[in-house]
């Protein structure tokens, strides 16, 4: 059986790479192919060793037309408030597969912000999808005034396992963000500033080349490291001490490798992240001083919600496909 993989893949994002990390392995753990729509097929098979197809047409209808299925998601494809025309893509992917009575899941998915049409054109397609699953509450509830029947599952990264190294507990990473307004990584780096004036060390990490370097530029000065190579950005998190993060995936997958977090919620989900899982979090753009009390005090995440969350994570996966096959 091969699945077409929909996302924003083959960017270089690592947080939507470690997206797809898991939903490779897990797909493959149940006797499913992957093939992936991708921004550079390159890229991407390197990185994940899998099949690919450009996301554009014509190539995507014919990897649409030869695949069993599409999955779209997981990752925060279904908004308008950046980009009307990526809410178009994502939807016209899911109605095409619905025309060729393919199935198509809608997976790990937040939903919104919506405008109203963006609203109306969502609703009508995910009704029609063979499943919904979103990844936090306030998509459900989003989902349920929508008239759509969606299962609540959780991000897909949760499930990937932190390398084996050794934690530095006076280590403090953080994560800026690109194209954010210029106060808000500029009240991280003044948190920065403070716990390096208090012995620790402070490393700045960038999750999207050719994104992240204007937001890197506030750091000047730091330790400063720039990938989207999931792995790499694991291996720094399971590192730290502490992680302070205005990117979702800086959180989600230091709670991945077992670090303590807070963010700053400049997008919805980052409320809904921190709030399920227990972390503090912050609104934009954010106090030095508050950022630097959590960092010392290592506050949150709840331990027993961060396994909650993990389960729903694994279970999503077998809402779609059923268990791994024994022999896995």
């Amino acid at each position: 059986m091969v699945v077409a993989l929909s996302g924003y893949y083959g960017f270089g994002n690592a947080g939507d790479e470690a997206i797809l990390m898991s939903i490779v392995r897990e797909a493959r753990r149940r006797g499913i192919e992957p093939l992936v729509l991708s921004a550079n097929p390159a890229a991407s098979e390197k990185l994940h060793q899998v099949r690919t197809a450009p996301r554009s047409a014509p190539q995507t209808l014919l990897a649409l037309s030869r695949s069993d299925g599409l999955l779209s998601g997981g990752g925060g494809l279904l908004q308008d408030a950046t980009s009307a025309r990526s809410l178009s893509y994502y939807l016209t992917l899911l109605r095409v597969a619905q025309l060729l009575k393919k199935p198509n899941w809608v997976f790990g998915q937040s939903l919104g912000p919506l405008s109203a049409r963006g609203m109306h054109r969502t609703a009508s397609v995910l009704r029609r999808a063979t499943s919904v699953t979103v990844r936090d509450r306030t998509s459900l509830e989003l989902a349920q005034q929508m008239k759509i029947n969606a299962r609540l599952g959780a991000d897909a990264a949760l499930l990937l396992e932190p390398p084996g190294v050794t934690r530095e507990e006076r280590l403090v990473v953080l994560v800026p963000r690109g194209h954010l307004a210029h106060e808000a990584n500029q009240r991280l780096r003044e948190a920065g500033e403070r716990l390096l004036s208090l012995g620790y060390e402070v490393l700045v990490l960038g999750l999207q080349p050719n994104h992240d370097e204007e937001a890197l530029d506030h750091f000047r000065g730091f330790t400063r490291e720039l990938s989207g190579d999931p792995r790499r950005i694991l291996y720094w998190l399971a590192q730290a001490g502490y992680v302070l993060s205005l990117r979702l995936h800086g959180l989600i997958l230091a709670a991945a490798a077992g670090t303590p977090y807070a963010g700053g919620s400049y997008d919805p989900k980052v409320k809904a992240f921190c709030e399920e899982s227990g972390a503090p979090y912050w609104e934009l753009p954010g106090d030095p001083e508050a950022m630097v009390r959590v960092a010392l005090h290592g506050s949150g995440p709840d331990k027993s919600a961060l396994r909650d969350l993990r389960l729903r994570a694994a279970e999503s996966f077998n809402w779609l496909w059923g268990r791994p096959r024994a022999d896995n």
